[in-house]
């Protein structure tokens, strides 16, 4: 008899850690773009979130494709005894943003940031987009520029982002 596999609740980190990594290589292959991964708890239950995007947007058929390419290869890569659901989506106009390189692609727009240490007394701030500096965010914001640092980022959304549809 074979010793059963230990399994454990992962830190919600290490799942989208593992699911990034999992995920980014199958969505490159079909001609899109990892925008983001997020696993929370919600009212139906822990979902795990997966935002992908190509140029001229995605159908319902890209977010089903990466989905049953995906749910099997999490099935057996992530270890864990809490059960979720897989859900892909297109990242919509309140797009996320993550990763640092996204700050700088989409300087200009407008975001909402939310961050972990309040700066002069606030954690939620929103604004335009202006650039990075040595790791740090500039927002342009009604008052003034803030610099946040990027360690300090919980949340980002750009804010009515229309994607393709913006006239340059």
């Amino acid at each position: 008899m074979l010793p059963e596999k230990a399994t454990a609740i992962m830190d919600p980190s290490t799942v989208v850690s593992m699911a990034w990594e999992l995920a980014d290589p199958i969505c490159n292959v079909e001609g899109m773009e990892l925008i983001h991964v997020e696993y929370q708890r919600e009212i139906g239950g822990r979902i795990l979130r997966l935002y992908v995007d190509k140029p001229g947007g995605i159908t319902l058929g890209d977010c089903s494709l990466i989905s049953s390419q995906l749910g099997d290869i999490l099935d057996l890569k992530l270890e864990t005894d809490d059960s979720y659901s897989l859900e892909i989506s297109s990242p919509g106009t309140d797009r996320p943003i993550s990763r640092l390189s996204d700050f700088e692609k989409f300087k200009g727009e407008s975001a909402k940031i939310k961050i972990a240490r309040p700066i002069n007394g606030q954690k939620k701030f929103k604004g335009i987009l202006s650039g990075i500096i040595e790791s740090n965010i500039q927002l342009k914001t009604e008052k003034d520029t803030i610099s946040i640092p990027y360690q300090d980022i919980i949340k980002a959304r750009l804010v009515n982002y229309d994607g393709d549809n913006k006239c340059l």
